[in-house]
């Protein structure tokens, strides 16, 4: 497994639906700037960095390889979110 942290949170008040931006240090390797923290129909989820294409669809730029790291990663940003809060 990979050795991931977070290296910073943006938060943002308000009714919106993006409640924060997160970077993220792999291995002390490689940084991945902005993840979002979105408010879902079931809760907080985590998006990863996307583009626009040329046919008006986003698709991420960063992909997590397996359902598995994706969920890891989302569960770690969204409880450092939920502690940040508190």
């Amino acid at each position: 497994m990979l050795d991931i942290e977070i290296a910073n949170m943006y938060r943002f008040e308000g009714n919106g639906s993006l409640k924060a931006f997160c970077d993220i240090v792999v291995s002390d390797t490689v940084m991945i700037k902005g993840l979002r923290i979105m408010e879902g129909h079931n809760g907080l989820v985590v998006r990863m960095p996307s583009k626009e294409g040329k046919d008006g669809r986003w698709y991420e730029s960063i992909r997590p390889m397996t359902k598995e790291i994706r969920e890891a990663l989302s569960e770690m940003i969204v409880k450092a979110f939920n502690e940040q809060a508190g």
